[in-house]
């Protein structure tokens, strides 16, 4: 006990202390829990052998992500994946796969192992590449939806590709068996002697079986889901949700691995299936928790079983072969994306996001060596690839951040020419700018619309709005649609920096010209009113007001009284908002500026004593 207690405290100290730090630095969370692992592991040795039995046991966390993102599938929705999973996800395998076999052969291995370790290193990684995407918000772009379906194909075809494996040893001649399947003799090996529900089946048999534990999880999940929720329902006891999801995860698992199914995907297709079920939001809050820590935990048991020793013994062709992996699988999944028609970001998020090896490539390394197909060498070296590979994923997408913020810039030169001039030039035209235009263009008055993505513009087009691509920021551009002789300028442009250093533009350009400007928060308000904005409108403020009145209104104040009630906070609001500004100091935090604080607490006191003062008068009144 005492040392199961010392090592989750190491695990857990290292987390804790690792991947804010990674957070803090924009490195993410993954590279985090790698560095953590690379440090109590080959660096300090606080942790040892142990960590693979570790691995094993983290790798739940896997198979939990890949049934919380089921719940969010609806099977629709899979179905209308079908092309990127057969399509772009079959396609990736093939030619990854014959690559990568080309270049071991190249390298003096037989056919056999050179198979073997294409279709290991074909393999991404779901567990980094997903954590990354739902970290920085890529998983619903166009590139994050491809990336996924990649992902799903790579999880399925680890059935077939653990089914080919064994016929690959070259150790062992071929033989046919009594039912007439062909096969190779291997000796037996130490192995985890778990019930099988396929062990000795012919062919149709295990088809059968197969078959027969799908359908049993859908039908699970179709008919006695509910039931069983309204039974613990009964009990009152928030823990027992828990308990029932982790049964249910665990209970899939189990199932699958008896029948030769990976575990992954039986979980994900029981998600899929409990997509449009009134439970998924408690099976998702119940699960997150436990799928956030399984999976640090297994990134730091990757980072904890680096061979170091090895490494140390060829860094140069270890340095190479990852490199060379990296470039393979980036070169086929780039030409992918021009055969699919991906743009933009979308092809370079395609392109470095799966470039890496993955975790169930470490399960086909342990399966090959058992069944003869790798020697120890070759094993050994091969997983220290598909871990540095891996390592070097979080830096891939620090790769993708700077390409994309390039692409922006570079988008400046395909900008439209700008052939109108307006009353009012509107920079951006999300959700906020939007509205703007068409209650400015409804009351009868010229609009330009300028924003840079195009997608938007062109979608803007389609409803009969007219709009131009580029950046509004471009002197040039604001000049073409007329900032010399507009009367108003909006600015609903999505990056701070942007719109502050916009905003100093026009001001300096048109003394006179009248700007409004959105901000996002109480900081960005005061750089645009320093900036020069006349009418500044917080993102959430009006409709928070609402909200608060809606709030005021249910607990019995009439809506005259609510109504009172919203304009004093607004009117005071504002005014407070105007004078703190004043006290507002650029790179200084709120919370460290002294006099910001202490005027702050004062004028947050005078509203609670005016709107109190005002409730007494109306009490008194009415009595």
């Amino acid at each position: 006990m005492e040392s199961f207690l010392f090592q989750a405290t190491i695990y857990l100290g290292a987390a804790v202390i690792a991947v804010p730090l990674a957070a803090r630095l924009g490195l993410g969370s993954v590279l985090g829990y790698l560095t953590a692992g690379i440090v109590i592991g080959p660096m300090l040795g606080l942790v040892g052998t142990e960590a693979k039995e570790i691995q094993h046991f983290a790798e739940f966390g896997v198979v939990m992500m890949l049934f919380l993102i089921g719940l969010e599938l609806e099977p629709r929705a899979l179905w209308d994946m079908r092309r990127r999973l057969i399509g772009l996800g079959g396609l990736q395998l093939i030619l990854t796969t014959g690559l990568i076999m080309g270049a071991a052969m190249a390298l003096d291995f037989d056919a056999y192992t050179a198979l073997a370790v294409g279709l290991i290193f074909a393999l991404s990684s779901t567990a980094i590449v997903l954590q990354t995407l739902n970290e920085k918000g890529l998983m619903q772009t166009a590139g994050g939806r491809s990336v996924f379906s990649v992902l799903l194909t790579q999880d399925i075809a680890v059935i077939p590709m653990l089914a080919l494996l064994p016929l690959l040893a070259t150790s062992s001649p071929l033989f046919i068996t009594a039912d007439g399947s062909v096969s190779r003799h291997v000796e037996p090996q130490d192995a985890d002697h778990a019930m099988n529900l396929v062990d000795g089946l012919p062919a149709w048999g295990v088809t059968l079986v197969t078959l027969g534990a799908v359908v049993a999880i859908i039908l699970v999940g179709v008919f006695l889901t509910r039931p069983v929720f309204r039974y613990i329902h009964q009990a009152r006891l928030r823990e027992m949700y828990t308990a029932l999801a982790l049964l249910m995860v665990v209970s899939i698992a189990v199932l699958m691995t008896m029948v030769g199914l990976s575990p992954a995907l039986g979980t994900f297709l029981a998600g899929v299936v409990l997509a449009n079920s009134e439970f998924r939001h408690e099976l998702e809050s119940d699960l997150e928790p436990f799928k956030g820590l399984l999976l640090g935990l297994f990134f730091i048991t990757v980072g904890a079983g680096i061979d170091f020793e090895l490494l140390g013994e060829r860094p140069t062709f270890i340095f190479l072969a990852t490199l060379g992996v990296i470039l393979i699988k980036g070169s086929v999944l780039f030409g992918l994306s021009f055969l699919f028609k991906m743009k933009g970001k979308d092809r370079w998020l395609f392109t470095l996001g799966l470039a890496q090896a993955g975790e169930f490539g470490f399960v086909l390394v342990s399966f090959s060596l058992q069944q003869g197909v790798l020697g120890e060498v070759i094993s050994s070296t091969v997983l220290l690839i598909i871990a540095m590979s891996m390592l070097v994923t979080p830096l891939l997408f620090i790769v993708y951040d700077q390409l994309i913020k390039r692409i922006k810039v570079g988008a400046d030169q395909d900008a439209d020419e700008v052939d109108i001039k307006g009353t009012v030039i509107i920079a951006g035209i999300g959700r906020f700018g939007q509205i703007v235009n068409r209650l400015v263009q409804s009351a009868g008055f010229s609009t330009v619309v300028i924003d840079n993505d195009l997608q938007t513009v062109q979608m803007m087009r389609k409803f009969g709005f007219r709009g131009f691509f580029g950046d509004p920021t471009r002197p040039d551009l604001l000049g073409a649609a007329g900032l010399d002789t507009a009367q108003v300028l909006v600015v609903a442009i999505d990056d701070k920096a942007s719109a502050v250093k916009l905003v100093a533009y026009a001001r300096k350009a048109r003394p006179d010209i009248h700007i409004i400007a959105r901000a996002h928060d109480r900081v960005h308000v005061y750089e645009l009113y320093a900036a020069g904005t006349n009418d500044i409108v917080r993102e959430l403020f009006d409709s928070s007001l609402r909200a608060g009145r809606y709030a005021l209104e249910h607990l019995g104040l009439s809506e005259y009284e609510a109504a009172e009630a919203e304009t004093m906070f607004f009117h005071h609001d504002r005014a407070a908002v105007r004078e703190l500004a004043e006290l507002w100091k650029p790179g200084v935090a709120l919370g460290d500026n002294p006099d910001y604080v202490a005027r702050a607490k004062e004028l947050n006191n005078d509203l609670e004593t005016a709107l109190s003062t005002r409730q007494q008068k109306k009490e008194s009144g009415d009595s």
